[in-house]
């Protein structure tokens, strides 16, 4: 029997895509009191009664969409972006298709898909997806999310909230290894489930009922695949696709400071974490080595283009780097200590973006940055999982770091030995490796000179949306279509992922928010002269409306974006053709998302940053709060992101004046 995720869960999933959610979901994030034994191995997250993958094996498998559903809905995003004639040959692509080849490719797929239990429709294909392209990922796909500050003051210390944070990371590790990490649940009445004595009752639940026993009781398990290769991961350069190296062996971490490469064991031979005062001992030492940076900083080859760094990486090994590069790619993580004083927003986003070059190792599958300030961020590479895994992950590190730290801000370290358990790696480097290094520097300085970031908050925020009745995700979006019309005169594609974590192996859905409903409506906000509010507000209403059904079919697995992707990838592989529908400039068109957003959801997160995912587009990620908007807005093209960000905010202003039943009169 095939299970899927009730409606209640559903109604959940909407309304955190929405920001509409008014009680998040709880967890026992199993965090000790600071009144536990500081530098004990594993104190900190304390054992779930819960085994952490019990769930999932139950997990529901991620539903293919009927063919004629996702032509539906292929035609439909289409729509406001074609003119009539455009749109009725698109039609008949799609008609043609869906009729004909795109059948049997379909059945092809529900073939595949009935010989893969184990897995989901997309999760190799989207992994590839990823793997395959041949852009730099730090210019294209890696994202960058600011920790809050520690809410101690004195714990902001550079050296001290390192250790602290590198030593909760390690407990997390710790925890999923040893199957005692709380699993990721989402209880929609915690009062009733998130509770000792159904945890105690749950787990003795077989696994292959455990999910469909859950749900009766209104608690959700998500998949938790991708934490495998959260740690001791490393993608790996290779000619027309990377791959993936996880090395769970790995005992060292990486440390990053001025381009030198640190390594030093964490983990004993037994897997356990090593005392905390020797972290804050060899972190310290680290700090202290007065090492100018390289004359020929390796990390730059990890912003070059893949082919070319694929070519390089060989040079590299072949040049006796053999050990020292696995030191690197094996690490269990990336720490990069920053000579850097963060001066606002903007410039921290820069720094968790893209760096100086010099300190970050790139296709690691995270690097934790600590500021000189101890601010904090994460980078990570896109390729081998999604936001939601991340911030899950960021959230259960930044309550333990903040509520069992492992060591104080006035605590000398006392481990006499960090000289020696410290391990400074050197790279031989042959004139070809030298001028590839200078190369990638000078693509890598070309790529910044074209970047520009802003953060803004807009004073509006959820309850307000919330209280007039709409969706605020479907009026940020609106905002967001009215603003590109208003600086280019035209409807563009736009993109956000949603998660699918809700299934086995899931990755995400594409909502496109762009429709002939934001389409009538920004056309209408030009010239609001012409309509009476009572109109402007019907169609505010019919945009929330359209937007929450988009939302409703993308947590379903029920877009289409995933499932043409298959069916064209088949049609390629096993055909050795494409079909009209995806040689058709229209499909082009619409995967050229001019607006790539990413909602973020996480009280432990002070902002986030994507890149666009297209060379002319902006990447927005944003946070809905109760009384605000922050948006972080990316750009690496021409357009000037002031007046994008001008042209936003009075969008916005529009459609807030109209939901207080007021005339536009500017």
């Amino acid at each position: 029997m095939v299970l899927s995720p009730g409606p209640s869960l559903l109604r959940f999933i909407f309304r955190l895509q929405l920001g509409r959610h008014s009680r998040p979901p709880r967890r026992s994030l199993g965090v000790a009191s600071t009144g536990d034994k500081r530098g004990s191995k594993d104190v900190g997250l304390v054992p779930s009664i819960v085994p952490t993958l019990h769930f999932q094996d139950s997990l529901p498998r991620l539903p293919i969409p009927r063919l004629e559903d996702s032509i539906a809905r292929y035609l439909r995003a289409q729509e406001p972006l074609l003119t009539a004639d455009k749109f009725r040959k698109t039609a008949a692509f799609s008609h043609k298709f869906q009729h004909g080849l795109g059948r049997e490719l379909h059945d092809m797929l529900i073939f595949q898909d009935r010989h893969s239990q184990h897995t989901s429709y997309i999760s190799d294909i989207w992994l590839n997806s990823y793997l395959g392209r041949r852009n730099p990922p730090v210019f294209n796909m890696n994202v960058g999310l600011a920790f809050q500050p520690d809410p101690k003051a004195e714990y902001n210390d550079q050296l001290t909230r390192a250790t602290n944070v590198t030593v909760s990371i390690i407990r997390f590790l710790r925890a999923f290894r040893t199957h005692t990490l709380e699993p990721e649940v989402l209880y929609l009445y915690p009062e009733r489930t998130d509770t000792e004595l159904f945890k105690k009752v749950i787990r003795w639940i077989p696994k292959s009922l455990v999910c469909q026993m859950a749900a009766m009781f209104d608690a959700y398990p998500m998949d938790m695949s991708q934490n495998f290769r959260l740690f001791s991961t490393s993608r790996l350069p290779k000619f027309g696709r990377d791959i993936l190296l996880t090395d769970e062996r790995a005992k060292h971490l990486l440390v990053l400071r001025n381009g030198n490469f640190y390594i030093f064991n964490i983990l004993q031979s037994d897997g356990t974490m090593i005392q905390a005062s020797e972290i804050h001992a060899n972190l310290k030492y680290i700090l202290s080595d007065e090492s100018p940076v390289p004359n020929f900083p390796l990390a730059y080859l990890t912003t070059e283009k893949r082919d070319t760094w694929a070519q390089l990486r060989q040079e590299l090994l072949a040049n006796g780097n053999q050990e020292a590069l696995k030191k690197v790619e094996t690490a269990i993580f990336s720490l990069c200590l920053d000579d850097l004083l963060v001066q606002d927003a903007d410039h921290f986003t820069r720094i968790m973006l893209y760096g100086n070059g010099h300190n970050r190792w790139f296709d690691k599958s995270f690097n934790l940055i600590l500021t000189k300030d101890g601010s904090a961020a994460i980078n990570f590479e896109h390729s081998w999982g999604d936001v939601m895994t991340i911030l899950r992950f960021m959230k259960e590190v930044f309550q333990d770091s903040t509520k069992a730290p492992a060591i104080g801000p006035r605590e000398v370290p006392m481990a006499p030995n960090a000289s020696t358990a410290v391990k400074k790696l050197h790279f031989h480097l042959n004139d070809n490796l030298r001028v590839g290094v200078t190369n990638a520097r000078a693509n890598y300085d070309a790529a910044v000179r074209t970047f520009s970031v802003k953060l803004v908050r807009f004073k509006e925020g959820k309850c307000f949306l919330k209280q007039e009745g709409v969706s605020p995700g479907a009026m940020i979006h609106l905002a967001f279509q009215m603003a590109f019309l208003g600086l280019c005169g035209q409807m563009v594609s736009s993109y956000e992922p949603c998660s699918t974590a809700a299934f086995k192996h899931g990755r995400t859905e594409v909502i496109r928010p762009t429709s002939i409903h934001t389409k009538k409506c920004s056309l209408a906000f030009q010239e609001p002269a012409k309509h009476s509010v009572a109109e402007l507000k019907d169609m505010l209403s019919k945009c929330s409306t359209h937007h929450v059904q988009l939302i409703k079919e993308a947590a379903r697995g029920q877009g289409f974006d995933r499932h043409l992707l298959a069916l064209r990838i088949l049609a390629d592989t096993k055909k050795g053709y494409l079909p009209d529908i995806f040689l058709d400039p229209a499909y082009d068109q619409l995967n050229h998302s001019f607006v790539f957003s990413r909602y973020l959801f996480n009280p432990t997160l002070n902002f986030g940053a994507s890149m666009p995912i297209v060379p002319d587009g902006f990447g927005i990620a944003y946070l809905i709060q109760d009384d605000c908007i922050i948006f972080n807005v990316t750009s690496c093209c021409n357009y000037d992101i002031q007046d994008f960000i001008q042209s936003l905010k009075t969008s916005l202003e529009k459609i807030i004046v109209i939901l207080k039943g007021k005339p536009i009169t500017r």
